[in-house]
């Protein structure tokens, strides 16, 4: 997630408190709502479009965007406090056009504007032309300020910088310069004092838990202990003892201090990481905390069709924090109300959620979460889908088709396919991936454009980093399940955007040295050879499910199926009556292995030889 769910992000959901506040005293000294003004002072917020621009450059407008989440606590202290003050409320009747978005709605906006957290204010000219750009919470009195300032000088203001100049990688490998860096820059982004990635914000950082369960697989205790430490941490602090889930982070430096937003992005990443921890260490405290996120996913974001919503808000009054309320049992919160669940079912967010899923039914073997993963995955198939293999976002886009969507499915199909050896699974990744590469590859830049069409006059859709790692990841392994050099090539598209230096050294490193070690690596590769109603097959085949490490080539042949998609393995004649399964690497193959305890044992051998005699596979 990504981890590719950075939405996760985590600029987009996750930012420093100093940020979400706007380095405003005075938006402390108002954090509860004031009076609201006369209904008949309301404003006439619309959605964004290019008509918006057009009456605004006929009437001599500006444009404000205000970009929120729904789910976002600072946001509605904005709508209580800022948008409901009588002298803003003039000024902005006065001249300006008012557009409100939420940031899940939009992945091309919330891309575009992702360094800016919830809420971002943004104004515009009738060109289309930015003028002011502003993170975080802007009380009354900043707000009315700000808007007469532009009125008085309608110039672009300090906060709107050219875009920085890039020269772009021209090698998808990354120089062992650059790795060095990057790892160097990983080292430094642990906390070692309060435990976790990141020093404002206390949260499980997807990409750099997975990247330090890939070092501690090759023997590193130091990364062992670091992302047990983490693990233990967010289980303790993050995740609801009441209801499950997991917030979406501890705010001012510590553990304790939790902001209540519970977002599909931070469950899936969460879910994820705790089910490959399992798979890894077989603690049943990963596992728990898995079923507690689980949990929550099931009773309060699952619909009655089996999709998932986006998100549950903070605040059971909005604007008012919630500690109090989050601080009681079941019955005490039901009692006061259940704070706002964002019902809208996106194709993206239940792709992130079908791949936990699947990943959790691999690490325990429980078929419920299986189910689950299907039951989500045809829905979206059968709501979403538009033609040639991608996916809408919601019901009814009015812009898009967006990277994130068609990108977050064809991985969750991916793993569907690594989880079932069920190839319409495959074909469907392959499917989305074909989409991808028609409508979002970038003949101006590497990697893979956020968007098919572009949010504003004089913007082009850009590339974005978690993205394009997702991409790299996804791609490299439908490469190495068909053998298609087409998605290879993709690979190295998306890998020569993220492995470029001002674009890889961004926190956290963690995602780039991820996805730079699975395109340089050939994953573990285990295949099952016997007939997917044989009982002995299927005990192999979850037995190689359970296998650590969210990077594995898991087949299985039943050979009335025909060939493997990408037969490049010769194995040996059996007889039909007797599965076998198979552990290779690079270089070499097992011999058949019948027992299902003896899986693991093997491909702990074959990749200590391969960390012995290393060989790129690019």
């Amino acid at each position: 997630m990504t981890s590719y769910l950075k939405k996760t992000y985590l600029k987009k959901t996750v930012f420093p408190l100093a940020m979400i506040l706007g380095l405003s005293l005075s938006a402390l000294a108002q954090s509860k709502p004031v009076k609201s003004a006369s209904s008949s002072s309301a404003l006439n917020w619309v959605g964004w479009s290019d008509g918006v621009f057009q009456q605004a450059k006929s009437e001599k407008k500006f444009v404000l965007l205000d970009l929120e989440a729904v789910w976002c606590h600072w946001c509605h202290v904005m709508d209580e406090n800022t948008y409901k003050d009588a002298n803003v409320i003039r000024l902005l009747r006065s001249r300006y056009i008012t557009v409100k978005v939420d940031q899940d709605s939009r992945p091309d906006l919330s891309n575009r504007y992702e360094d800016y957290g919830w809420p971002a204010t943004v104004v515009f000219n009738g060109d289309g032309q930015e003028i002011v750009k502003r993170q975080g919470y802007l009380a009354p009195d900043e707000m009315a300020s700000l808007l007469q300032a532009i009125i008085d000088d309608p110039t672009p203001g300090p906060s709107v910088k050219p875009e920085p100049k890039i020269q772009f990688a021209s090698n998808p490998l990354l120089s062992d310069e650059s790795r060095k860096a990057l790892e160097a820059d990983y080292q430094v982004q642990y906390d070692d004092k309060q435990g976790g990635w990141g020093f404002h914000d206390k949260f499980l950082e997807a990409d750099s838990a997975e990247w330090a369960l890939v070092q501690a697989r090759t023997g590193d205790k130091d990364s062992e202990k670091k992302v047990k430490d983490t693990l233990r941490l967010q289980a303790e602090h993050n995740i609801d003892p009441i209801w499950g889930g997991a917030y979406q982070y501890s705010a001012e430096g510590d553990w304790v201090h939790p902001h209540f937003e519970k977002i599909a992005s931070i469950e899936a990443n969460d879910l994820r990481i705790y089910a490959l921890a399992y798979a890894q260490y077989r603690d049943p405290a990963y596992l728990q905390a898995a079923k507690d996120i689980h949990r929550y996913l099931k009773n309060f974001m699952m619909s009655p069709e089996g999709a998932f919503y986006v998100s549950q808000d903070a605040d059971i009054i909005e604007g008012h924090h919630s500690a109090d309320y989050f601080a009681v049992d079941d019955a005490a919160r039901r009692k006061q109300g259940i704070p706002r669940v964002d019902k809208h079912l996106y194709a993206r967010e239940n792709g992130w959620i079908i791949d936990a899923l699947a990943s959790l039914y691999a690490a325990s073997g429980d078929r419920t979460y299986l189910d689950e993963a299907v039951r989500a995955a045809n829905w979206v198939v059968v709501n979403r889908a538009l033609g040639s293999g991608g996916f809408h976002h919601s019901a009814k886009d009015i812009a898009g088709p967006y990277l994130g969507d068609s990108l977050a499915m064809a991985r969750a199909f991916e793993t569907l396919y690594t989880v079932t050896g069920d190839r319409q699974w495959l074909k469907r990744s392959e499917d989305a991936m074909h989409f991808i590469a028609a409508n979002f590859s970038s003949s101006e830049v590497p990697g893979f454009v956020t968007a098919k069409v572009a949010t504003g006059a004089g913007y082009k859709p850009h590339p974005e980093r978690e993205e394009n790692i997702l991409l790299v990841r996804t791609a490299n392994l439908l490469n190495q399940y068909t053998g298609d050099s087409q998605y290879g090539k993709m690979a190295a598209q998306a890998m020569r955007y993220v492995g470029t230096p001002q674009i890889a050294r961004v926190f956290p490193a963690a995602g780039v040295l991820v996805a730079d070690y699975e395109f340089t690596h050939p994953p573990t590769h285990l295949t099952v050879v016997g007939h997917k109603d044989d009982p002995a097959a299927q005990t192999l085949f979850q037995a190689a499910l359970r296998m650590p490490s969210g990077y594995n080539r898991i087949e299985w042949w039943d050979q009335r199926e025909g060939a493997l998609p990408h037969a490049d393995v010769e194995y040996p004649p059996l007889d039909e009556a007797k599965a076998a399964a198979f552990v290779c690497s690079e270089r070499t193959c097992s011999k058949p292995i019948f027992d299902p305890d003896q899986i693991q044992a093997k491909a702990d051998e074959l990749l200590a030889q391969a960390e012995r005699n290393p060989k790129a596979q690019k």
